[in-house]
């Protein structure tokens, strides 16, 4: 059968993508950042997945607010790098994983979670930043990401946004329906975007380090402690985008730890954890978990 193996944590940051485009990784700015990342890229060659499911947000590349799906995963073939206004990011094409796709979107939805199937569209930073920056600078005209991936996005742009613990709950909905696809594939779950961030309004630039890393803690440790931190506290304490976070919860909740919305095994092997600010005006934070 498909199994999860790990999880990775990653803000995605589209300032990072451009440094990287633009040939700045190696300015002063951005060298602490990127040399967060250099233990990951190892790591990713030594540990390469067969599959990776990505955990996203759109931000009105694929979806406006003429229509914004709670849930949706992709089911398609291969994803065009968007372009979000100046250009399209110089990255590989996306390669899907059409058979696992369908087969998660028949078991989650049987499972009682709707989500929205995606045959066509285009992913932005909030997926290719990841990529990037587990995987560093490829060259689309003669290299390709090392796997498959499946886009999975959330909307956490347009309130009502889902709950933490609806993102939890639906990550062990995940890794069951990964269990049950009869291919024997490595798989990796990603969760992505945060960390503390705002972007408009009299808090922006808002960064909270000490609530972030707090934050951090309780994710790896405690899950589902912090499956129940309600958006209240995520807008008061990490600013509006902050909400993001609630994605990693998804990620979090697929691992082998966690059954019926508790802990029920032994905990993940913390492999890798990272944070820096600032990252443009946004806070970063980075962790790799690996199943025991």
């Amino acid at each position: 059968m498909a199994k999860i193996t790990a999880s990775v944590f990653t803000s995605h940051v589209p300032a990072i993508g451009a440094a990287m485009d633009l040939g700045k990784t190696h300015e002063d700015y951005w060298k602490p950042l990127f040399a967060g990342y250099e233990y990951s890229k190892q790591w990713m060659k030594d540990n390469k997945p067969d599959v990776i499911i990505l955990v996203f947000n759109d931000h009105a590349t694929a979806f406006s607010l003429d229509m914004i799906p709670t849930f949706a995963i992709g089911t398609a073939a291969e994803y065009k790098p968007a372009d979000e206004g100046w250009g399209p990011r110089p990255v590989p094409m996306v390669q899907g994983h059409p058979e696992l796709a369908s087969h998660i979107a028949q078991s989650v939805i049987q499972q009682d979670f709707d989500l929205t199937i995606v045959n066509k569209m285009d992913v932005d930073h909030g997926l290719t930043v990841p990529l990037s920056l587990m995987c560093g600078s490829l060259d689309p005209a003669k290299d390709a990401w090392p796997c498959p991936v499946i886009p999975f996005a959330v909307n956490v742009v347009q309130y009502p946004v889902p709950s933490g613990m609806r993102c939890f709950n639906l990550g062990q909905a995940i890794r069951k329906a990964v269990e049950s696809f009869d291919e024997d594939l490595n798989v990796h779950i990603w969760g992505t975007g945060g960390m503390s961030h705002q972007l408009q309004g009299a808090r922006a630039g808002l960064i909270n380090r000490e609530w972030d890393n707090h934050w951090l803690d309780m994710m790896i440790n405690d899950p589902v402690a912090c499956a129940n931190v309600p958006h209240i506290d995520y807008v008061r304490d990490a600013g509006s985008e902050g909400i993001e976070l609630v994605m990693w919860l998804i990620a979090r909740g697929a691992m082998a730890d966690i059954s019926n919305g508790k802990v029920t095994g032994p905990a993940p092997k913390v492999t890798h954890r990272f944070y820096h600010v600032p990252a443009s005006n946004t806070a970063v934070g980075h962790a790799i978990l690996e199943n025991t």
